[in-house]
Formats: C-alpha cells, structure tokens, sequence
C-alpha cells in the first residue's frame, strides 16, 4: 500500500458489507481484481489503455472509461468525486489511487519494465501530481479528443468492464 495516497473504500453493500467492483464480461476473474477507470474521449489516455492492453500479458489489469455505464457504476460504487471521472484512477483491493499514484502502481502491476517506474513513488506526491496535473490539463491540445468513447477490438472485450 502507498502510505501517501488516501484509502477511499467500497460503498455500502447489504448489512454495511463493502460492495465489490463490477464483474468483467464472461470469462473474467474474480472482482478484486485491479481496474483502471480512464478518460474515454482523451487521446493519451487511449494511448495509455493501448500500452496496457500490449504489454499487460499477464492480463492483470481491468479497463473501464469512466463515461461508460460500467465506469459509471464503479465510480458510484467506490464513493469517488464527480471530478474523478476526468482523472486516471485505480481500484484495486478496495482502495481507489488516483492520479500519479494510479499510473505508478498500474506501471508496477504491468510487470518488468514498466515496473521500475514505481521507484518513483518515493518523490513526495505532490511533486509527482504536480507533473500529473500539468500533463491532465494540456492533454486535450497536446493530443487531442475523440467525439465518443474508445470502443474494444475483438479480442479486447475480456479485459473491459460490462
């Protein structure tokens, strides 16, 4: 766990039990595993979900837009911000990280190499969400939008939320 990155814990389920993540589409594993919720329309975070689906062959990582009705419900289910929903997030063992946080800890679920960019969780976090959040406000003009959501290529499907 990052003891810099605040826990924010599933919502409420029957008898104050947490409410687990979405299942993924058939065939997917269990619940907890990790998800990553990202800017749909964004063209750098598309080219981030690229990049995971690539080099992510262990198929540890789950994907969701977070303008999808699955993106939607996980935000709902872990008591995230409306704003969350314009940042990447994580959600992984019922602890939702975000920003720098999120794309050091999925680096590091993706395995070697990416995973030597965890070292970097010892900057303080915010120097590290200070490049976040400069990078998330020229991404659009940097690289541009999309009109619609990313829709999954077959093949694809089992690793996106339904």
């Amino acid at each position: 766990m990052d003891p810099d990155e605040p826990a924010h814990n599933h919502g409420s389920g029957l008898a104050g039990q947490p409410t687990p993540p979405p299942h993924a589409g058939p065939g997917a594993a269990a619940p907890d595993r990790p998800v990553v919720l990202f800017d749909g329309v964004c063209n750098l975070c598309n080219g981030a979900v690229q990049v995971i689906l690539d080099h992510d062959r262990r198929g540890v990582l789950l994907l969701a837009a977070s303008q999808s009705a699955a993106g939607q419900r996980l935000l709902g289910a872990v008591d995230a911000p409306a704003s969350a929903a314009s940042t990447i997030l994580l959600v992984e063992g019922g602890r939702v990280h975000a920003r720098s946080t999120a794309i050091l800890r999925i680096a590091r679920a993706m395995g070697f190499p990416f995973s030597l960019l965890y070292a970097l969780i010892v900057v303080p976090r915010a120097l590290r969400d200070l490049v976040y959040d400069w990078i998330a406000r020229n991404r659009y003009r940097w690289f541009g939008r999309q009109e619609s959501c990313r829709l999954p290529r077959p093949g694809e499907l089992e690793r996106f939320l339904s």
